[in-house]
């Protein structure tokens, strides 16, 4: 599995943490954002690069964060294939790929404590799309990816 993580300057601290977490799993990454605490990349700036890298199959998932998460996520989903969840528990973590289907997290390092963020990122990684949901919600699910997908492909003609 690769990822690609990036951050702003907000983001930062959590985004070290969790690059320690991921390499101490074996997991293959891609950083992009600042290089220290003091280097102010910029938010739109940083959420393409990532979501280039869901687009171009270069990386598997993705992981976002900013001050809240929220400026990442709604640069991350104009792009075509990106699915960007800002999500502040492990449950949603776990639900925006179980429901959803998403492929790149999205947090807030001014709300998300370290040990959090890393039982977020557990949560995200070791979900699967309608795993673990009833028969009927499964095909309902799915039905909606493809009509998601068609919607998507409208938008982007």
């Amino acid at each position: 599995m690769k990822i690609a993580i990036g951050s702003d300057k907000s983001g930062y601290p959590l985004r070290k943490e969790l690059e320690k977490h991921l390499n101490e799993k074996g997991i293959e990454i891609t950083v992009y954002g600042p290089s220290n605490e003091e280097d102010a990349v910029p938010f739109y700036k940083v959420a393409p690069l990532v979501s280039k890298d869901i687009q171009n199959k270069d990386a598997d998932l993705g992981i976002l964060i900013c001050g809240t998460g929220m400026g990442m996520s709604q640069v991350a989903n104009k792009f075509k294939g990106v699915r960007a969840a800002c999500v502040e528990t492990t449950y949603g973590a776990k639900m925006c790929r179980v429901i959803n289907d998403s492929n790149i997290l999205c947090m807030g390092g001014w709300m998300i404590a370290p040990t959090l963020g890393i039982a977020m990122v557990d949560a995200f990684l070791e979900a699967q799309f309608v795993t673990g949901v009833e028969e009927w919600r499964k095909e309902w699910l799915q039905n909606a990816k493809k009509e998601f997908a068609a919607l998507e492909e409208e938008i982007y003609k």
